[in-house]
């Protein structure tokens, strides 16, 4: 009894196989057609078509620069139109279609857009608008905000004011440390007789160095 029912099993398989290929095959179409304006029936280039329901699938086209498109997708599925400057459309395929094969012609609206009204009145006088115009402040571009940066004196304030970064701080404590090694068990030398040391005091009271911060 087995043996005859996998017997039949084995003879109807193909049978239920072909059955549902063919009902899925009558159940794709292929649609194309035409997306037009509607006022003036001319042809919409790079209108955005989508298969309602399935864009994470990628189920979408665009139109061509005539406005014609062809798309495949199941009867029943929705098509959404879109495009800017136009009002979005969206449109059913029938489920009753006979054949594999679905034109269609879809007309768009313009989307009009209302913006408030703006005046532009000219200056009253001609002397107001060359005051004006010298008296803007125009801000400062990358190159003049670099020269500004790499003055002599803003680095000197930059200087005093900044705190010492990680690497400056070691710098000076490995200098400090390499003369404190270098005098170990004698007296440093004393700059006050040093002509070198008075030329760069000198120097250094000519730049300011030793003004105050606040001044």
């Amino acid at each position: 009894m087995k043996k005859i029912v996998l017997y039949i099993l084995l003879l109807s398989g193909p049978v239920i196989a072909k059955a549902q290929f063919d009902k899925l095959k009558d159940s794709v179409v292929e649609v194309y057609g035409f997306v037009m304006t509607a006022d003036s029936l001319q042809g919409i280039p790079a209108v955005s078509i989508i298969v309602k329901g399935r864009s994470a699938m990628g189920r979408g086209t665009i139109s061509n620069d005539q406005g014609v498109f062809n798309i495949v997708l199941f009867k029943g599925d929705s098509l959404e139109f879109s495009s800017i400057g136009y009002k979005s459309k969206t449109v059913a395929v029938p489920t009753n279609i006979n054949g594999n094969q679905y034109s269609m012609i879809q007309l768009m609206i313009s989307d009009t857009f209302h913006l408030a009204m703006t005046i532009v009145k000219p200056r009253p006088t001609k002397e107001q608008f060359e005051r004006e115009f010298v008296n803007t402040k125009v801000p400062d571009d990358d190159i003049e905000i670099a020269r500004q940066n790499t003055d002599a004196l803003k680095r000197r304030a930059l200087y005093k004011t900044l705190p010492a970064d990680a690497r400056e701080a070691s710098n000076t404590y490995l200098r400090q440390s390499a003369q404190r090694y270098s005098y170990q068990g004698q007296q440093p030398p004393q700059n006050i007789f040093s002509p070198l040391a008075w030329a760069s005091f000198i120097q250094a009271w000519k730049r300011g160095d030793f003004k105050s911060s606040n001044n």
